[in-house]
């Protein structure tokens, strides 16, 4: 899998959270030392720690994990990052930007600044200063190189020519070779190297003391089947080997490609996603001028105004090919998202001594391009929790009866007009007991007899945490906190399912935000509202002996022999009664469907079909319940989305109270 596509988006990603810690800790210098300071540059360390991590830039991981750990005990308030802390934390930024630029562009790390600051922040952690080495315990200087550092990264052919890669790794130890690591940093012991991961690639180091003649012999029968790049390491002078540009990805470097992908890319350009959403913002300008001037057109004599009538049919068919070539620019298939995370599963299962399999579902589905860079850290998160907490054991799987291999299922869909992805894992199930007891611990508020529902509803609180300890994986209570604040800040919500000893499924709802949707409009009283046709099964007219009411005033209608719930939008929106109550005449029901489950809305009258552009509501308003967008009419009326998935939700939560 070539990582390197996704290195981008990375850099990106953390150059912003570094930006974040540098304003936070200016702030805190200032005196602005609250809460959601301190949570703001904490979040934003660990995303660049489970970034770097991820894509195999251990030094950058390693560097974070302290400045992490001293910003967790101060979040936790067990430290008080006074003035000159905040002092040798911004230097620390300062060098972590300069480690994501050599990890992007290559060059040169400043060995001595990094030294330093980790002396610092170790100082500032421990309150206790490390020794310095003195110029007495300098190594002597040598007449030849300190060591030799080489990368080598074998091509195709010499697999496919029978040849044994082994056979150097004999050759090599006998040389004396150290450190050896693959180039997917999962295999840190010289005697552990498995063959299967030799396309990646490794690097070593060798002594100082051999002779470049028997290195150059160890390689010299496949000198045309590889890259190699051997690099002598003077004494006492840090030289880091330059990364290569960004088009030459078979160089041995383990952090080529940080910055691109093939030398044989398509030719492209970075737009500014704001250019973007203002361009689609217009086309949606145009789609409803055109149905504008195609309302106003409907009454024109169609022989008179045969010329004007075929320019306004031909300016709808211009109109919809622009509109699907501009939303295209945005839409990407969640696989961009998707594929970086087996290598994560895979890396993660190993260190914990688990047998993890990843399976993905709707990989092809797209996504607008916004959504998926602002879903992938809450699914990293998701996913680490699942394999961390969710999974148990091999052994301890065979001993409940269960497969020793657990599987973790990420799948996406569109489902009513909403963008749907779960996480689900057949593990050990959320700990009733053990959440309720850290609750109680933390004095969190609860409820007399909680249901599970707002049991779960608990792990999302700031810094709650069941694991027994901290590790670099999980333990600080950071996971679902930030899950939520990123789901919330694109308008969406996470649910969680989960069955004792069966496992758990997290359920990321994303509402609308910029598309084109086929909906039906209808009236209600006199407003007018758009249903997605996506979720509309059928419409009727009820008749008198079908509609029930139950317990609590709630109605339901029977629809060949099965009673389903009945939503009357007047009232749920607070517009009063309806036409069809006020003229005493029968309500049409139209009946739609959200997670297999149907529910019937009860509606004044059916208009029509239509194509609509769908505008943001919270941003531009504020959140409503039950709407999941706006849109304009061609008679310059504005129409709300109704949210099917988001009543039936409603209902759910109501008939479960």
């Amino acid at each position: 899998m070539d990582m390197s596509r996704f290195h981008a988006a990375f850099f990106e990603e953390s150059r912003e959270g570094l930006d974040t810690m540098e304003s936070g800790l200016l702030g805190m210098e200032a005196g602005r030392s609250d809460a959601d300071t301190i949570n703001a540059i904490f979040r934003a360390a660990h995303s660049i720690k489970g970034g770097a991590g991820t894509f195999g830039f251990k030094y950058i991981s390693d560097f974070t994990h302290v400045m992490e750990t001293l910003l967790d005990e101060a979040r936790a308030g067990k430290r008080h990052l006074d003035s000159a802390a905040v002092s040798v934390l911004l230097p620390s930024v300062d060098v972590l930007r300069g480690m994501l630029q050599y990890a992007e562009n290559g060059g040169a790390l400043d060995q001595a600044a990094i030294d330093a600051s980790k002396r610092e922040l170790d100082t500032l952690l421990t309150g206790v200063a490390p020794t310095m080495p003195t110029a007495a315990a300098a190594r002597p200087k040598s007449d030849g190189p300190e060591c030799w550092r080489i990368s080598f990264r074998p091509f195709e052919s010499l697999f496919m020519s029978g040849n044994d890669p082994l056979r150097m790794l004999r050759e090599l130890a006998d040389l004396g070779a150290r450190d050896i690591v693959c180039f997917d940093d999962t295999l840190p012991k010289f005697g552990a190297f498995d063959p299967v991961n030799a396309y990646l690639g490794w690097s070593f180091e060798l002594p100082g003391t051999v002779k470049r003649a028997a290195i150059d012999d160890v390689f010299a029968w496949v000198e045309d089947q590889c890259d190699l790049s051997i690099e002598a390491v003077e004494p006492q002078v840090v030289e880091v080997e330059a990364a290569p540009a960004a088009a030459e990805t078979t160089q041995a470097d383990p952090h080529a490609a940080a910055a691109g992908g093939s030398g044989a890319a398509e030719s492209s350009i970075r737009v500014a996603v704001t250019k973007i959403d203002q361009l689609i913002n217009l086309v949606g300008e145009i789609v409803i001028t055109q149905a504008m001037l195609q309302q106003r057109a409907d009454g024109l004599d169609p022989v008179k105004y045969e010329g004007l009538l075929a320019a306004i049919n031909q300016l709808e068919r211009n109109s919809r090919d622009l509109q699907e070539a501009v939303m295209s620019v945005r839409m990407l298939p969640v696989d961009f998202a998707f594929s970086r995370f087996p290598r994560m599963v895979r890396d993660l299962a190993t260190r914990l001594g688990k047998k993890v399999r990843l399976k993905t579902v709707g990989e092809q589905t797209e996504l607008d391009k916004g959504v998926i860079e602002k879903i992938v850290d809450p699914l990293v998160h998701l996913i680490r929790n699942s394999i961390d907490h969710g999974l148990e054991l091999p052994e301890d799987r065979r001993a409940a009866g269960k497969d020793e291999t657990g599987t973790i299922s990420l799948t996406a869909m569109h489902q009513g007009g909403h963008i749907v992805i779960e996480v689900t894992d057949d593990g050990r199930g959320l700990n009733r007991d053990k959440i309720l007891a850290k609750a109680i611990e933390r004095n969190l508020p609860l409820a007399e007899n909680p249901t599970d529902a707002q049991v779960w509803e608990l792990i999302f609180h700031p810094g709650f945490s069941t694991a027994d300890k901290l590790t670099d994986v999980s333990g600080r209570g950071v996971g679902m906190d930030v899950v939520r604040k990123n789901i919330q800040a694109l308008g969406g919500s996470v649910d969680i399912r989960s069955v004792t000893g069966k496992g758990s499924t997290m359920t990321i709802r994303l509402p609308l935000t910029l598309a084109i949707l086929d909906g039906m409009t209808v009236a209600v009283g006199s407003e007018v509202f758009v249903l997605p046709l996506n979720v509309v099964v059928e419409s009727l007219q009820p008749k008198d002996d079908e509609v029930r009411t139950i317990g609590g005033g709630d109605r339901v209608l029977r629809l060949r022999d099965d009673y389903i719930p009945m939503v009357n939008l007047s009232e749920q929106y607070g517009l009063g009664p309806g036409t069809s109550a006020m003229l005493d005449t029968p309500a049409i029901a139209v009946v739609v469907e959200s997670e297999g489950k149907r529910i019937a809305l009860e509606v004044d009258e059916l208009i029509g079909q239509q194509q609509v552009v769908i505008k943001n509501l919270e941003s531009n308003y504020r959140k409503v319940a039950g709407v999941s967008g706006a849109t304009i009419l061609g008679d310059g009326r504005v129409a709300l989305i109704v949210d099917a998935d988001g009543l039936a939700q409603h209902i759910r939560m109501k008939d479960a109270a």
